[in-house]
């Protein structure tokens, strides 16, 4: 069974992406830049590590990877 913080936490995410979908649909939000494909590797890298956070090792060396590859993206920007 499911206990009751990861069911509060999957509700509030889920209400926070249907307001901001509202609020870009509405056009009070505009998106402006597209992630780079560095950005949304270290993305789904920092997900990934949450979701597979149950091992240590793995969990925080995905979410590091994730943080190491978004520090290169923005170096990376930052020159351009």
């Amino acid at each position: 069974m499911v206990s009751a913080p990861i069911i509060y936490i999957g509700i509030s995410l889920l209400a926070l992406a249907m307001i901001m979908l509202v609020l870009i649909y509405t056009g009070k939000i505009k998106p402006k830049n597209k992630p780079t494909k560095i950005a949304q590797i270290a993305i789904f890298l920092v997900i990934g590590g949450i979701i597979f956070g149950d091992d240590p090792w793995i969990g925080y060396g995905l979410i590091g990877a994730g943080v190491a590859l978004s520090i290169i993206d923005i170096i990376r920007n930052l020159k351009k």
